[in-house]
């Protein structure tokens, strides 16, 4: 059970504590209207705590509950209620006369009827007293049983709801990152650069995209296994998103290929320039990997900046690789090579 889920947890939550306690104030009332007794509370009990808390109470009559009051749990009236089969008595003292808190209290008539929730869970009790002798009907007692269910019902569906915004979110976040390295993913880059163009466009603002392409690494593949692979492209990634800006958007493309973007100063060429630098210099180095000290050359970065008309992420993309691919044949001296066909969309 986890904090979306586990019932304390859940009922600390200030909204859902406020819509629980729109459902229960009415609750009470109307309970002390079917059976008689001044004054009704709910209590949740946390049994791995020890402890028995009064949340809500309504007293009407001589009697005084105190909300907020907690108590240990082991000797509590609803403990022994509950393990003696009890919901009801019109003679506390002859039923429990050892309870001191009974006799402080002066209680005389006591109900009290557990929430239990769907997968049995003890979440607390709903419960009725006076300080007066007084018979409560069959009917009243029926009506504590369908409140407590009602009680239970309503924090069962509480549950369930956010049990379900939570794993749609874990669903959503493992959709969009890597599995890998754990950053975002090519859907995530699209639908962030997407959304940054948006906004870039109503703005007047500019974004650079850098493509980046690891030379060499079928090399480190092939010399040193896929493992060690592995580990290069979680450390590069590592290496890339520890040392970008804090709102700069890391990715990986696929295979051996990663994205940044960076929104775009004044003035922005100089800044490209300097940006492809910083990325080429920040990829290159020593990497220790399952044990091993691999010296890496560094990789192409091919960068384009926006202008405030691009909207399409994807003909970005398809921009930055071809520069990409101007680089890599600078750096293996071979500028007369053609680019390829058409750019590249796939892994």
């Amino acid at each position: 059970m986890n904090e979306t889920t586990d019932p304390q947890s859940l009922l600390q939550a200030p909204v859902f504590g406020a819509r629980l306690e729109a459902v229960i104030r009415p609750l009470l009332r109307l309970l002390e209207e079917v059976t008689g007794l001044h004054s009704t509370y709910f209590t949740l009990i946390d049994e791995a705590g020890g402890v028995q808390r009064i949340v809500y109470a309504r007293n009407s009559g001589s009697l005084e509950i105190p909300e907020g009051l907690s108590v240990p749990w082991e000797d509590t009236l609803c403990r022994r209620a509950i393990l003696e089969g009890r919901r009801y008595t019109a003679d506390v003292a002859s039923c429990w006369g050892d309870s001191e808190a009974a006799r402080a209290l002066g209680l005389q008539t006591y109900l009290s009827e557990p929430i239990c929730l769907g997968d049995e869970t003890l979440l607390g009790t709903l419960c009725a007293a006076s300080d007066q002798a007084i018979e409560v009907s069959a009917e009243a007692m029926e009506t504590l049983d369908t409140f407590a269910e009602l009680i239970a019902r309503y924090v069962d569906s509480e549950r369930l709801l956010r049990q379900l915004v939570s794993e749609n979110r874990t669903l959503a976040q493992h959709a969009n990152t890597d599995p890998l390295t754990g950053i975002a993913n090519r859907r995530a880059l699209l639908q962030e650069l997407t959304r940054r163009l948006g906004e870039a466009a109503s703005a007047g603002a500019r974004l650079h995209v850098a493509f980046i392409d690891l030379d060499g690494f079928k090399e480190i593949n092939d010399t040193h296994g896929h493992d060690a692979g592995d580990r290069f492209l979680i450390e590069m990634a590592r290496r890339l998103e520890s040392n970008c800006r804090p709102d700069d958007l890391v990715a990986r493309f696929g295979g051996d290929e990663f994205v940044v973007v960076r929104h775009a100063g004044e003035p922005s060429e100089a800044e490209r320039h300097a940006f492809k630098a910083a990325l080429e210099a920040l990829t290159a180095g020593e990497f220790r990997v399952c044990g091993e000290i691999i010296p890496y050359t560094g990789a192409s970065v091919g960068v384009i900046t926006s202008t405030p008309s691009d909207t399409d992420a994807m003909t970005l993309l398809q921009l930055s690789d071809a520069e990409m691919y101007t680089r890599k044949r600078a750096r293996k001296g071979d500028s007369d090579a053609p680019l390829p066909a058409a750019p590249r969309t796939d892994g």
